[in-house]
């Protein structure tokens, strides 16, 4: 192969590399939540059942307009029967086709339907709430993720950059083993530090990957395919406004679908027993029907055996019927099944009742659980900032003491292990406290965003 060909090959991979790295997809939070909204098999199953709910509460609507049916038949009989034409029993084969309409409507009956119609309702209301709920999970679960690789991201180059400072130091410690200035043992010492360090490395780098599993799966994404995100760097700059739980509560109120999914529970327990009442009520109701037939039994003198068979059109004219019915119903005594079902329809009300207070006490303890764990998370950001600077300066001082010999390689490796734990530290407390604040957002009714947090910066 000669130079301009292979020049050309390597040109060529360059470019088709370039064009793959751009078109690789950049995830951020808010795509990803919206993928999730989209292709997660738990939310898709909850919107059906959300439509499944619709139609019922829609068919419980339609209940209240009349039936209408139509009914044909085609009837062959022989022996011994009456005579359509006279009524009079005789032995014959006969041919006969009827037709009909009918219907019926229930004109009250404790206002039963209009009850079930809108438990119906309620029914409906609070089956969408219950799936903005299994929403509202999702997106934390995938923030907590997202977070979660952002964290394990910075772990990683953590790691990184003690792996590089113990292999500046490692060659600078070679030197001064060489020159005599430093004993042999510390430099392997160093040596075993770093090794350490490398293996700190590959497990922070496992724990990216698990990280980045983790939030595929969420996602319903195969662990094929090709996925990244966004990586802010975020920092926290000033002291953070929190609201007081107590406002957060009320807002949280408002507008969380679990709170809203109970009270539309206790609103469909209330028609529930408003329904079961009813049964003890008579059902008025009205009924007609409408039709006529066709015999070939039935001839135009039926003095005369051989008269010809009236036609078909001429019978279905001359034997057209119909007829209205009214009736009453009215309950007088069924085992006390109405009676007992009343008082279970009481105690579902009173379970609703209960539910709905429960599902504020749990909102309200999550919030304040929440609030403090914000403030606690913030205190100790600040509290391991301190502490990383004061160990960075700590080992910078170590550091150069052990380069002109008034160290020993432990007091070296201690501090660096020091500063190292210290980074880490001071790394979960800032996503700690960060995922703690978008949670309060959360139940202020706010989307799960990261464009907000102060001093965010693409990298």
């Amino acid at each position: 192969m000669n130079k301009t060909s292979y020049f050309l090959l390597t040109l060529l991979g360059m470019v088709i590399f370039s064009i793959n790295v751009a078109a690789q997809e950049l995830w951020s939070l808010e795509e990803c939540i919206d993928y999730a909204f989209e292709n997660n098999i738990q939310i898709q199953q909850s919107v059906l059942e959300v439509e499944s709910a619709y139609r019922d509460h829609k068919q419980s609507k339609l209940n209240m307009i009349p039936s209408f049916n139509g009914s044909i038949g085609q009837n062959f009989g022989w022996g011994r029967a009456p005579d359509p034409q006279t009524n009079i029993y005789t032995t014959q084969q006969s041919r006969q086709t009827f037709f009909g309409i009918s219907s019926e409507i229930t004109l009250f009956q404790g206002i039963q339907q209009i009850n079930n119609a809108k438990q119906k309702h309620f029914d409906y209301l609070a089956q969408k709430y219950d799936s903005d709920k299994i929403r509202n999970d999702m997106s934390l679960y995938v923030a907590a993720s997202y977070l979660s690789i952002l964290f394990n991201l910075e772990l990683v180059n953590n790691a990184q950059r003690q792996v590089d400072i113990s292999a500046e130091q490692i060659s600078r410690t070679e030197k001064q083993v060489e020159a005599g200035a430093i004993a042999r043992g510390s430099l392997f010492d160093i040596q075993a530090q770093g090794a350490n360090e490398e293996a700190n490395l590959v497990a922070a780098k496992n724990n990216l990957m698990i990280a980045y599993l983790d939030l595929m799966q969420l996602l319903d994404l195969e662990a094929n395919n090709e996925f990244d995100i966004e990586k802010p760097k975020l920092e926290i700059i000033g002291t953070p406004t929190i609201i007081p739980p107590g406002m957060i509560f009320n807002k949280a109120l408002g507008i969380m679908p679990e709170i809203k999914s109970a009270e539309n529970r206790v609103l469909s327990a209330e028609r529930g027993l408003a329904r079961g009442k009813g049964y003890n009520s008579p059902r008025l109701y009205a009924s007609g029907q409408y039709g006529t037939n066709y015999s070939n039994r039935i001839t135009e003198d039926f003095l005369d055996p051989d008269s010809p068979v009236v036609s078909f059109d001429q019978q279905l004219t001359d034997n057209r019927n119909g007829a209205l019915f009214i009736g009453l119903s009215i309950p007088i005594f069924n085992g006390y099944s109405v009676n007992t079902n009343v008082k279970k329809l009481r105690i579902y009300k009173e379970i609703a009742n209960l539910n709905l207070e429960n599902e504020k006490n749990v909102l309200r303890k999550n919030i304040e659980q929440a609030y403090a764990d914000a403030i606690a998370s913030y205190q100790t950001y600040v509290a391991r900032n301190k502490s990383v600077e004061s160990f960075r300066e700590a080992f910078k001082y170590t550091e150069e003491k052990f380069d002109v010999g008034m160290v020993t390689s432990t007091d070296y490796n201690v501090g660096k292990i020091q500063l190292n734990n210290a980074e880490s530290e001071l790394a979960s407390s800032k996503y700690d406290y960060i995922f703690k604040v978008k949670i309060l957002d959360f139940y202020l009714g706010r989307s799960l965003s990261l464009a907000d947090i102060a001093g965010v910066k693409e990298e």
